[in-house]
């Protein structure tokens, strides 16, 4: 591509590489000049213009950004729940399609961004939720054109490499443990909440007292794809009550603990092949904690295990939350 300054005589079927005005109006960046665009540039008295002049081998921004979404999209692009937007400036977007969790290869972002300098790939983090209509990347060529070679190549690096994950569990229970007169409100209210953004049901409140007993057949009779407890006290220990309760009625725990800040308290569990969520107190809060990050995941069909959850630290220190009452600098 050449970029340069010539005289408007010279620019015609160029791109004008800055907004200009003329007499009735503005001529504005990224337009391929016509004939009549370079007798207003005369007529306004100019001696010279700055244009970009594509050279054979060379693919004009809009197409580039074009090949590139649809590369990121694979074979079967409507599989992926993500649809581009048309081509302006440079610039595609991916739009979601569907409720659910954002599914990327970083290693091919990556791959992409390390081959030519003007041609960009930006995502929201792996894994982040999504509602309908959120944009999930932007694909942005920086200049005006880029060569077929290094577009090739970053299509080649992008062949499928984003989707979503929509929620594959639809229906939840929570079962609750009350100290005192609480009532539970709290907590099912800021689960249904959660639940909702990824259309997944939540079934009625139920709160029993805080015993290994009285949650255990809490939990052998509770209904769902996916079963949440808790606990009017903190679990503590993967000895508490709420783990116990689990392994007395048949489940187990898988891991308990998590290297997030609020959340450090979640313990996750099987009971019968459904997956069970211990909730750390701060999960009564609507503010992001870590039990979101592993919630999201399972009730979108992600697999998360003791690995997963220790691979969250980077990142896992959140924003407090003052409900907790003891905050971190107490």
């Amino acid at each position: 591509m050449k970029f340069g300054p010539v005289p408007p005589r010279d620019a015609e079927a160029a791109v004008l590489a800055h907004s200009m005005a003329v007499p009735g109006g503005r001529l504005r960046k990224g337009k391929i000049l016509r004939a009549e665009d370079v007798a207003a540039l005369e007529a306004a008295g100019l001696t010279e213009v700055i244009v970009a002049r594509l050279e054979p081998g060379d693919v004009g921004e809009d197409e580039a950004a074009t090949r590139l979404a649809v590369a990121l999209l694979g074979e079967d692009p409507q599989a992926t729940g993500l649809a581009p937007t048309k081509a302006t400036t440079g610039r595609v977007n991916l739009i979601s399609q569907v409720r659910g969790v954002v599914d990327l290869s970083r290693d091919a972002i990556n791959a992409i961004n390390a081959i030519d300098p003007m041609i960009t790939v930006a995502t929201v983090p792996q894994w982040q939720r999504m509602g309908q209509g959120g944009m999930v990347a932007t694909i942005k060529i920086i200049a005006y054109a880029v060569p077929e070679n290094a577009l090739q190549r970053a299509c080649d690096a992008a062949r499928g490499a984003m989707r979503m994950r929509p929620a594959v569990l639809n229906a939840a229970a929570l079962v609750q443990t009350a100290i005192g007169d609480e009532d539970g409100e709290k907590g099912h209210r800021a689960l249904h909440g959660r639940l909702k953004a990824l259309g997944v049901s939540l079934g009625e409140k139920q709160v029993v007292p805080h015993e290994v007993g009285a949650l255990a057949r809490a939990i052998s009779a509770a209904t769902g794809d996916v079963l949440f407890i808790l606990t009017g006290s903190a679990t503590s220990d993967i000895r508490d009550v709420a783990p116990e309760a689990l392994c007395q009625a048949g489940g187990r725990v898988v891991h308990f603990g998590m290297p997030v800040d609020p959340g450090n308290l979640l313990f996750l569990g099987d009971l019968a092949g459904r997956p069970v969520i211990g909730l750390p107190g701060c999960a009564r809060s609507p503010a992001l904690n870590g039990a979101d990050w592993v919630m999201e995941r399972i009730l979108c069909g992600v697999p998360v295990g003791p690995a997963e959850i220790a691979a969250m630290g980077v990142g896992g220190l959140l924003k407090d939350i003052p409900q907790r009452g003891r905050m971190r600098d107490a």
